[in-house]
């Protein structure tokens, strides 16, 4: 069955679902008012029923019967003067030693089978006339031949002057409750139909306008899953706010996933043709070997030196891409509490050796950072790779300063005075494989992946990466991490050495 309903489209899931809500609705209603109806019709019957025995009392009471016949005989008198129809109320009393008294006598005669009864059938017959004789006092529902259904009301009247006690009672027919409760039912019936046949066109249209904007974005979607990704939903202003923002988030999706397929096609182009470089190189010098049938040491060495230095490159490229592709796993970072000061002393020690430039270090805050040692310290490192990169030798600035902010958070800012990043391309040099300078850094082995490690690493760590124009006009690259606990003040005598700005050239 689930399965099934899995194949119906939307607009008739829904107007099902509509008419058996009304469905519900319309049989708990008619329920109610059939009910209702016979409840009501019954209530009346026993008012009129306990009037007619009132006043069947009374006239006993009033014509003074001494004997069981006189008491006969004042009912009949009774009995008779009351209008007689097939439907009319039926009356009678029961006297001991004396006949009874009725308006309908053939219901308290035993009769022979006629009209093509069997004698069975005629006893049957006699017998459900005998319940009016032995129903209880009180009101009760009793069946009769060719009556049906009857309400019947029996009370004990004492005669006055020690006479006899005489039974009375009336009885009405419940045909009329019968057909009240059919009429109610075919009106429902009718009226139901009607609702019923109604709602589910109702339904059907809803569910179509409703529907309307899934049935667009399922097309789109299908052309989106066929290989295009420039389609849109365009024009959602005649449409709910709900179904506006449903629209809104899916073509942010889409683009987003335009956007991610276009990174990916340039990662993949990008990747190709760096690895395709030094490919060709090294190709290119054992062809230039190969064509030589005694090549010279020296030959061979300047060879081997290049196709050393391209290999390495490629090594360097393939180590930043599975970096790269490391940081989407959980075990990417290996946190732990790092003190500041030490951990930026000992980088600080580490970089400066790397190339003749002037090398500043602000003041370090005292305290401590949850982060991964390995990967902030290969963050920093490309950092002032970058800023080393585009500086000048000897006369070249790298100053690197450290920060705390609000709400826990601490900032590497690391400053050159180089040529800088144009502010159009502030947010793309953290893209991987983009370069400001290409032939630079490709002269400089760079792999143009170092800044997208960084915003990487800080990605991982809940933090940021961002790029500046500094106050002498070069680069100012800025990374933000959170989780820093800042040390208790020291008294300042007290203060360490690698707290202090430190500059070397």
């Amino acid at each position: 069955m689930r399965s099934f309903f899995a194949h119906v489209g939307l607009r008739w899931r829904m107007a099902g679902w509509i008419a058996l809500v009304i469905l519900i609705c319309t049989g708990i209603s008619f329920v109610a008012v059939y009910r209702g109806t016979g409840s009501q019709l019954r209530r009346q019957i026993d008012k009129e029923l306990g009037g007619d025995a009132g006043e069947l009392a009374r006239s006993l009471q009033l014509a003074g019967a001494q004997s069981a016949q006189g008491a006969y005989r004042a009912s009949n008198r009774y009995v008779r003067s009351q209008p007689f129809a097939a439907t009319s109320t039926l009356l009678f009393t029961l006297t001991p030693g004396a006949r009874t008294s009725t308006n309908r006598p053939e219901l308290f005669t035993p009769e022979a089978a006629d009209n093509g009864e069997t004698v069975s059938q005629q006893d049957e017959e006699n017998r459900l006339s005998r319940q009016l004789l032995t129903a209880p006092l009180g009101y009760s529902t009793v069946t009769l031949p060719d009556v049906g259904a009857l309400r019947l009301l029996k009370h004990a009247v004492r005669l006055r002057g020690g006479g006899p006690t005489v039974t009375v009672g009336t009885g009405e027919p419940l045909a009329s409750v019968t057909h009240a409760q059919q009429g109610v039912a075919r009106a429902f019936i009718r009226a139901g139909v009607l609702a019923l046949a109604a709602a589910l066109l109702g339904a059907y249209l809803i569910g179509t306008r409703v529907s309307r904007p899934l049935r667009r974005m399922a097309a789109v979607a299908a052309r989106v899953d066929a290989g295009d990704l420039h389609p849109r939903i365009h024009d959602p202003g005649g449409e709910s706010h709900e179904v506006r923002v449903l629209i809104d988030a899916f073509n942010r999706m889409l683009d987003r996933l335009t956007d991610a397929f276009a990174a990916q096609r340039a990662f993949v182009a990008d990747a190709s043709h760096e690895l395709r470089t030094p490919l060709t190189v090294i190709a290119g010098q054992l062809e230039v070997l190969a064509t030589q049938e005694s090549p010279s040491p020296e030959e061979v060495r300047r060879v081997e030196r290049l196709v050393q230095a391209e290999i390495a490159r490629v090594g360097r490229l393939v180590d930043d891409l599975l970096l790269l592709a490391k940081t989407e796993q959980a075990q990417f970072l290996q946190t732990e509490t790092i003190d500041l000061p030490s951990f930026v002393g000992e980088l600080w020690d580490g970089m400066t050796l790397l190339a003749r430039r002037k090398f500043e270090l602000g003041p370090i805050p005292a305290g401590t950072l949850r982060a991964d040692p390995d990967r902030l310290a290969q963050a920093l490192r490309n950092l002032i790779a970058n800023a080393i990169a585009h500086t000048e030798p000897e006369r070249g600035l790298v100053r690197i300063r450290v920060a705390p902010v609000a709400g826990g958070r601490l900032r590497f800012i690391v400053e050159d005075d180089g040529a800088g990043i144009p502010e159009d391309q502030r947010d793309r040099v953290f893209d991987r494989f983009h370069r400001t300078d290409a032939a630079r850094d490709r002269a400089s082995g760079g792999t143009g992946l170092g800044l997208a490690i960084v915003r990487a690493i800080a990605d991982a760590h809940g933090g940021r990466v961002s790029a500046e124009e500094a106050t002498h006009g070069g680069a100012r690259l800025i990374l933000e991490l959170g989780r820093f606990a800042a040390a208790a003040p020291r008294p300042e005598a007290a203060v360490d050495h690698a707290l202090a700005p430190r500059v070397q050239a």
